[in-house]
């Protein structure tokens, strides 16, 4: 969007741990899946808090891709690499320090994750997942909103109108929902 757009991209940590934190309707692999997921967000917090946004986008990026595309489910129960493996692995794909991993079993960071989670969270309500965006209203306000979810995302003239038509959506009074089935897993490209 940046590249269309006069937008400034700044990324947060979130974590599905704290989301679903005290679930017991989970299945019990999804809770599993919750709990292995505490070390990556407090790895995303401690490149924050050492190295600033920019570092943690980068991470997110690498991460995200592993995860995602690169197909790197460490948390399924025929995962081949451990979550540290990962994350050591975006990590390098970050050009971040290494010892950040540490951060993974460090749960003093726990109360930071929570923070900017509910940071994050907090304006658009718990029953959403993300992404989760905070833009300047058309009064100075603050507008927040999940989504869009779209696959595969669009480019460039096509993103940026997805973009200025999310963001009159999203500035609406009393507007809260456009949805409907997914019927295509993730596209990436």
């Amino acid at each position: 969007m940046e590249k269309v757009r006069p937008v400034k991209t700044r990324f947060h940590v979130m974590s599905l741990s704290v989301l679903n934190e005290g679930r017991d309707d989970l299945p019990e692999q999804y809770k599993e899946g919750i709990a292995k997921g505490w070390g990556p967000v407090r790895v995303g917090i401690a490149v924050e808090q050492r190295l600033g946004s920019d570092a943690l986008r980068s991470y997110y990026t690498a991460i995200g891709t592993r995860f995602h595309p690169g197909g790197q489910s460490a948390f399924s129960e025929d995962a081949t690499e451990s979550v540290h493996d990962v994350i050591a692995a975006a990590l390098a794909d970050a050009g971040l320090p290494a010892d950040l991993l540490e951060a993974a079993d460090n749960k003093d960071l726990d109360e930071a994750v929570r923070k900017s989670h509910h940071e994050g969270m907090d304006a658009v309500g718990m029953d959403v997942g993300t992404p989760v965006i905070h833009v300047p209203g058309p009064d100075g306000s603050t507008v927040a909103f999940f989504g869009p979810v779209v696959t595969p995302a669009p480019k460039g003239d096509a993103a940026a109108r997805l973009w200025d038509g999310t963001l009159l959506v999203a500035s609406t009074p009393g507007f809260y929902e456009i949805k409907r089935t997914r019927t295509v897993g993730p596209i990436f490209d």
